[in-house]
C-alpha cells in the first residue's frame, strides 16, 4: 500500500479513539445518555475493531506468516468479545491502566512507522535474537492478551452474574428474524464462480468488484438498522 494510506489510517484511528473516549462524557454532560447510545457506541466499536486489527497486521507485513496473521486477528476480536462479556457479567465496563486507548495509540505509531520507513522495515532481523522486527509487535500482543485474558475471566467467573442469572453473554436484540437480502451473497458468489471457471476474469478485477459490492451492502445494512431503530423509538440519530 502507498505511504499515504498508512498516514490516513493513523489519522483516522487517532480521531476515532479520541471521539470514542469523549462521547460518553458528552452524553452525560448533555443528559442524553441511554442504552441505545451504548448500543450504537459498541456496535461501531465492533466494526472498527475488524479494520484496526487488519490494518495493523498489514502495516507490519504479518501476511508473510499466515498463521500469526490469523492468530492476531482472532485475538483482537476475542478480546473485544471478552471485554463486553465481563461487562455483561459485572454490569461495569472495566478498564486497566494499559487498555484499549493505549493500544490504539500504539497502533497509530506503528502505522506512522510504516508510512515513514516502509513496511519492509518490519522484515529487518534484529541481531543476536535473530527475530524479525514484526515479531516484537507480536510478542507485545501476546503479553497484552495474557494479562487481559486473566483480568477478564477473573471477573467473568467470579465477579457476579448477568441479569438472566448466567455468566454467558447472550444477545437479546430481537425476537424476530432479520431479513437477509440476496445481495449479500453477490460478492462471495462472484469469487466462487471465477474460481470455479479457473479464473475466467482477472482475479484482481473480480476481487475489487466483490469488495465494492460487499462494502455497499454492509453500509446499506448498517444504515437500515440505525434508521429502523431510530424510527421505532422516535428519535433523531446523531442529533441532541
Amino acid at each position: 500500500a502507498p505511504f499515504w494510506a498508512y498516514i490516513l489510517g493513523a489519522l483516522g484511528l487517532f480521531v476515532y479513539q479520541s471521539l470514542d473516549a469523549i462521547d460518553g462524557k458528552q452524553a452525560r454532560r448533555t443528559n442524553s445518555s441511554s442504552p441505545l447510545g451504548e448500543l450504537f457506541d459498541h456496535g461501531c466499536d465492533s466494526v472498527s475493531t475488524v479494520f484496526v486489527v487488519l490494518g495493523s497486521c498489514i502495516a507490519i507485513r504479518l501476511g508473510t506468516h499466515p498463521d500469526w496473521l490469523f492468530f492476531c486477528c482472532f485475538v483482537g476480536l476475542f478480546m473485544f468479545y471478552s471485554a463486553h462479556w465481563q461487562t455483561y457479567v459485572s454490569g461495569i465496563l472495566r478498564f486497566g491502566k494499559i487498555d484499549v486507548t493505549e493500544v490504539q495509540i500504539a497502533i497509530t505509531m506503528l502505522l506512522l512507522v510504516s508510512a515513514y520507513g516502509g513496511t519492509a522495515v518490519w522484515d529487518y532481523r534484529v541481531p543476536l535474537v535473530g527475530l524479525e522486527l514484526k515479531f516484537f509487535a507480536v510478542i507485545g500482543i501476546l503479553c497484552g492478551t495474557g494479562l487481559s485474558f486473566f483480568n477478564y475471566f477473573r471477573v467473568i467467573f467470579g465477579g457476579g452474574v448477568g441479569k438472566n442469572g448466567s455468566t454467558i453473554a447472550v444477545a437479546h436484540m430481537t425476537k424476530s428474524e432479520i431479513c437477509v437480502q440476496d445481495t449479500a451473497f453477490i460478492g462471495p458468489g462472484l469469487l466462487f464462480l471465477n474460481q470455479y471457471f479457473n479464473g475466467f476474469i482477472d482475479e484482481y478485477i473480480v476481487l475489487w468488484i466483490a469488495m465494492f459490492i460487499s462494502l455497499f451492502d454492509m453500509l446499506r445494512y448498517a444504515t437500515g438498522v440505525c434508521l429502523q431503530i431510530a424510527a421505532h423509538l422516535h428519535i433523531h440519530v446523531f442529533r441532541i
